[in-house]
This record gives C-alpha cells, structure tokens and sequence, in this order.
C-alpha cells in the first residue's frame, strides 16, 4: 500500500469536535482505510441478516424454555441475576416480534476467517465510526457505508424525533453522541436516562445497559407500559452465553430447526468453539465435547499449552463490556488459571463461559507516528461491522469500525497505543 497519505494530520485536527469524540482516552491515527480481501468485504456485506436470524432463533429458543416447551434451565441461565420485572418485560407476548434494529459484532480477523466474540445490540463507536467515514470521504477514499451511512441509519432509529437517553455510566460516549445528532435533521435531543419517565411515550433510543437499571428508578415501571425503546428491553440477546449454547451438542437439533441450513452453516464457521461454564457432574463415561477431559476439575489442571481458552463473564455486569471480564488461559500462570474457573464455575449471579482462544492474523498498515510521519506497522485487528434493520426488516451494512492494536496485544479493544479506522470499499489484491 501507498505510504502517500489522504487523510493528513491538519485535516483530522481541524474537523475534531472541540469537546473531542471519547471522553475516556485518544487512540492514534492512519491516513488510509483498512483494505481488506475481495471475499471478506462480501462476507461483511452479508452477515447482517444471518446474524439478525441468529437473535430471532435465540429469542424463540428463550421464549419455548421459559413456557416449559424446552429445558427450563435455557431460560433460567440467561435470566441469572436479573430482576423479576426485567425478565417480565423481556417475556412479554406483545414484544416477541421486537428485536434491536442495531447489530454490531465483534470479529476477529483470523486466517480462518471471521471469529465472533460478542453480539452488541446497545453499542458505542457509532459517532466515531460515522465521523471517521466522513473524513476519510472527504479526503478521497471510499469506505463501506460512504459518507453518510451511519449517520442515516442512526437516523432511522428515531425518524419522526426523539431522544437518546444516555446513562451516566456511558457519559464516555456522550461527546460522539452528540456529534451525531448535530448531523441529524428533526428534533432529537439527549436526555439523562436517570430522568427517564414511566410515562415517555416518544420514540427513545436506549444508550444504557440493563445492569444500570437500579440507577433509573422509572425504569421498571416504563417497561410495564408502551413506551417506544430502541433496543428493546431483551438483555437476554447481549448474552455471550448464546455463543456457547450454540455449540452445546445437546441443543444441536434445536438450533438446525430454528436456522436455515446455509445459516446455520455460515455461524459454524463464525462462531467459536464454546462451553457453558456450569458445576454438573457428568456420568462417568461422558467427556466434555472438544476438551476430552471428564470434569472441569481436569481442564483447571491444563498445561499451558493447552490453555488456549477464554474465559468471560456472559453479561448483565458492569465488567462484561470491554475487556475486563475477559481472562485468557495461557496468559496466565497456572494457579491463576485454576482459580479463575472455580470462581466462574461457583458464581450463583452471574453466568460465565469458556470459548476457544482465537489467534488473530497479523497485518501491515501504515500509522501516523509522534513526529507526524507516516510508517507501516504490523497489528491484530477487530472489526466492529454496524449493520440497521430498517423498517421492511431489511439488515444492512452502513459503516464498520477497525480497530487495530500492537501485535503483543492479546485484547484487543480501543486503547491509546491502537488505531481507530473504517473499512475501504477497496479490496486488496487477494481475493
């Protein structure tokens, strides 16, 4: 690739919003979109609505263990240390067919193709990642979703108006939020969630998590009536769990009849190798399946050789987003290693699983270094792909975010020595 730059230094200082875009820390800069292969960019382009078949397969899953028409311990995992009138919201009839209009996963790029991690149904960076494709436009590059892609899918979550009700505990994002909503035409404002009514009827766009919720004291009661919230209140499709239970032999069956068989084949690929971290004896002939060991016990005694595993926290607390509730086996020492999996395997609040470790690829980008220079380096790489459902329930892709770290990282999440970029429309010569 060109080191000649099209998105220069002065041009990125001078559209920066005073306030910044990211309350919380910088992140260095590339001239260039990430160019990725011709079939990866079409893989992007699809996934989509595969995706957004997987949370409706999920949600009819959920929904037929919670009436007892399939195993009660689905429903029950999911809803573990939940309130009682968050799972009622979440089971409510006349809210089967709501589903969040914003998909965004995180995909690692491995040489085996895209490896999913997580499915964000209430996700920041759309701001940044909105700001980024029009600066990069602007310059003279095309990246997926174009100038506006973002900013109009963003738009049609709230078409006639209304507000964005954004946490204090996400107040990080407030400045991309609000960068955004200066590029939207119509009344739409942001609005303390705190100060959330039980009786707002106007369209709402949810920018905090449900484990938040002891911090909106209308928020119980908001959920009983006919409030217009964008994502529904559905904190069961932000499980990870939904990751393991995927490739539970025992719901094998279950899933090939909620999925289409070129979907279910597509997220075989996608979808790493997982377990439900749960403390159950086995029969004493039966093994763990992919880890060929009787008890887990046995896995908390692995080499490190053998930890190429992943340990997470499901979801619904405040470390399941980001990388604090993520422990990987063999970048711990071995005592570690077996007191992380008791704690997982005891905890009776909160649900855990294991996922197998995937090694991302390695690539060159060239990366604006202190001095203003420009130089190739070698990084792993996220992508955080946005994809809207508009009203048809048509997915699409409108924009996606690449965030590329130092090749030592093992995490790879925004921090300051990693870049923020979007993706280029333009493949490599690799196809």
């Amino acid at each position: 690739m060109s080191l000649h730059p099209q998105l220069s230094l002065e041009q990125i200082d001078a559209a920066l919003p005073q306030q910044g875009l990211f309350a919380a820390g910088s992140w260095r800069w590339s001239p260039v979109p990430l160019q990725l292969p011709r079939r990866t960019l079409r893989e992007l382009e699809g996934l989509g609505h595969v995706l957004a078949q997987f949370q409706r397969a999920s949600d009819a899953i959920y929904r037929r263990s919670a009436r007892g028409k399939l195993p009660s311990w689905i429903a029950e995992s999911l809803d573990r240390g939940k309130p009682d009138w968050l799972i009622a919201a979440q089971r409510r009839s006349d809210r089967a067919d709501a589903f969040p209009r914003i998909i965004r996963p995180d995909l690692l790029l491995t040489a085996n193709g895209f490896a999913l991690t997580e499915i964000d149904s209430v996700p920041g960076g759309i701001g940044i990642t909105a700001w980024l494709s029009q600066q990069y436009e602007k310059a003279g590059c095309s990246v997926l979703g174009g100038a506006r892609g973002m900013i109009d899918g963003f738009s049609s979550l709230l078409p006639a108006g209304g507000a964005v009700m954004l946490a204090e505990e996400a107040a990080d994002y407030r400045p991309e939020m609000e960068w955004l909503l200066r590029q939207l035409d119509g009344e739409r404002s942001i609005e303390r969630a705190e100060s959330l009514r039980a009786d707002d009827l106007r369209p709402l766009y949810r920018f905090f998590e449900c484990f938040d919720w002891q911090n909106i004291p209308a928020l119980p009661d908001y959920a009983a009536g006919n409030g217009l919230l964008e994502a529904p209140l559905k904190p069961h499709l932000e499980e990870k769990l939904w990751l393991a239970l995927y490739h539970m032999p025992g719901l094998r069956a279950l899933w090939k009849k909620e999925l289409r068989a070129a979907h279910d084949e597509r997220l075989q690929q996608l979808i790493p190798q997982g377990w439900f971290l749960r403390d159950v004896e086995l029969p004493a002939d039966a093994i763990l399946p992919g880890l060929n060991v009787p008890s887990w016990q046995e896995v908390g005694q692995f080499s490190q050789k053998e930890r190429q595993l992943v340990i997470k926290i499901s979801g619904f607390d405040p470390t399941a987003w980001g990388s604090r509730g993520v422990f990987i086996g063999h970048d711990m020492p071995a005592q570690e290693w077996q007191e992380c999996l008791q704690r997982a395997l005891a905890d009776r609040q909160r649900t855990w699983i294991m996922q197998r470790f995937c090694e991302t690829l390695v690539v060159e980008h060239p990366i604006y270094q202190p001095d203003g220079s420009i130089a190739m380096e070698q990084g792993r790489v996220r992508l955080c792909p946005y994809y809207f459902t508009d009203d048809s329930g048509f997915t699409r892709l409108h924009g996606c975010l690449a965030t590329i770290v130092p090749i030592d990282k093992k995490k790879i999440h925004g921090m300051s020595d990693g870049v923020l970029t979007v993706v280029s429309t333009h493949p490599t010569d690799h196809s």
